[in-house]
């Protein structure tokens, strides 16, 4: 059941795309009932993919994990809040952050109920079924690593804000100097094995839950997920 890069990207490209730009509308949208028009006015609260990509975290980065690595990960352009237009800055910049992995897991939800409706017509002769199988499966995968990840209580990820937004405004301030080095930390997570060490146990719960709501056994969601790595 394996698939080749080409496959591989055309079944991991509409999940991603819609995992980061759904991600950045979401973040938009609560920014904007919170009282900030700015993303609104500069047309980031759209569903429009072509709004929010990024040419190296949207396209390229992705691309390439997937040739390399046979997984896909992501990023859109960060939708802009000017924070003096929130009716309560601290808190409404907590709420704007949420949105984003809210979102991530609403859509690991859908993907899931797609992936339900998938098996009962599915096809082991067909193509195209196995298409509808394997489409679903990276959307879950993706959403959750996306919602996961981004609450992470490192600065400038979106865990990172609530964070500072939960502390006094001296501490709050004092933690929001990690943001520079932010990216630098969450490498270094990576390239050390702390990051897979903390999160994955957390994917594993969520995706063992979407599997159920797909119909799935997790041993078979995970034989799906191993055929487009």
């Amino acid at each position: 059941m394996d698939a080749t890069t080409i496959q591989k990207i055309t079944i991991w490209v509409l999940p991603v795309l819609l995992a980061v730009s759904l991600h950045e509308a979401a973040h938009a949208w609560m920014a904007d009932k919170k009282g900030d028009p700015t993303s609104r006015l500069m047309g980031r609260l759209t569903f429009n993919p072509l709004k929010h990509i990024d040419p190296i975290g949207t396209i390229l980065v992705p691309t390439l994990m997937i040739v390399f690595t046979g997984f896909a990960f992501g990023w859109a352009k960060p939708v802009p809040v000017d924070a003096r237009n929130l009716k309560d800055p601290k808190k409404d910049m907590m709420w704007v952050a949420m949105a984003g992995p809210a979102s991530n897991f609403i859509m690991a939800v859908l993907w899931a109920i797609f992936l339900n409706i998938s098996v009962m017509f599915v096809d082991s002769r067909s193509t195209m079924s196995l298409f509808f199988l394997l489409m679903p499966v990276a959307g879950i995968t993706i959403n959750v690593i996306l919602g996961v990840l981004n609450l992470l209580p490192i600065p400038p990820l979106d865990g990172g804000r609530i964070m500072a937004g939960m502390l006094s405004p001296r501490a709050s301030l004092q933690y929001s100097k990690i943001e520079p080095y932010g990216f630098f930390i969450i490498i270094a997570m990576m390239l050390t094995g702390l990051l897979s060490y903390i999160i994955f146990p957390v994917i594993a719960v969520f995706l063992m839950i979407l599997s159920a709501i797909s119909g799935l056994d997790i041993e078979v969601f995970y034989r799906l997920l191993s055929a487009i790595q």
